[in-house]
């Protein structure tokens, strides 16, 4: 197998598109943003990283507050419009139809629409180049009931979460495994009784 070599590029891939809201409930903003992930788990801290001509960006940076809304593939169009419109001139909450919910720790309002919703404070902000990040600590999670099960776990392949790819979006497909099956033990089949055996009962 022969590869060819190009110069660094953002090709990591595939991405959440999330919808990134910010503002308040009363006058919520929204934009799409690819570049985002988690980079710590305990505490649980994540990043978003923005472009300063962006509208958001100047929201975020003065409050230091934004939730990272994930959403569904049912929401693509809404996603797609969301990284082409400006928050300057247009009501994004409006234009997609999305309800706005109230934080719970957080001003920042999140989107009724996305099953999964995380409330981020902002402890610190890297300027990079194109992009300032805007480095933060998941202080909640909002999930949808309908996508736990009995015993409160979160049922993820449910939420038929959005994905992005060099420029495409994608639907979720099949899974292929959980974490660590690779080296879990199988459980032992029980042995059928050979003829043998059920003569002698």
């Amino acid at each position: 197998m022969s590869k060819v070599t190009w110069d660094g590029a953002t090709l990591l891939a595939p991405v959440p598109p999330a919808l990134v809201s910010c503002g308040t409930l009363e006058s919520p903003n929204v934009l799409t943003a690819a570049w985002t992930g988690i980079i710590c788990s305990k505490p649980a801290r994540t990043y978003v990283s923005i472009r300063p001509e962006r509208y958001s960006h100047h929201i975020i940076e003065s409050s230091r507050e934004f939730v990272i809304n994930l959403p569904p593939a049912s929401l693509v169009r809404e996603t797609d419009l969301c990284g082409v419109k400006s928050g300057r001139d247009t009501d994004k909450f409006k234009l997609c139809n999305f309800t706005a919910e109230e934080g719970v720790k957080v001003a920042a309002p999140s989107i009724a629409q996305c099953p999964i919703s995380l409330e981020c404070k902002v402890f610190d902000i890297k300027r990079l180049g194109s992009h300032d990040m805007f480095l933060a600590d998941i202080v909640a999670v909002r999930v949808d009931e309908q996508y736990l099960d009995r015993t409160g776990r979160l049922m993820i392949e449910r939420c038929k979460l959005l994905s992005y790819a060099h420029g495409s979006y994608f639907a979720p497909g099949e899974a292929l495994g959980t974490f660590g099956f690779s080296v879990r033990k199988k459980p032992v089949a029980k042995k059928r009784p050979t003829r043998k055996n059920q003569k002698s009962k």
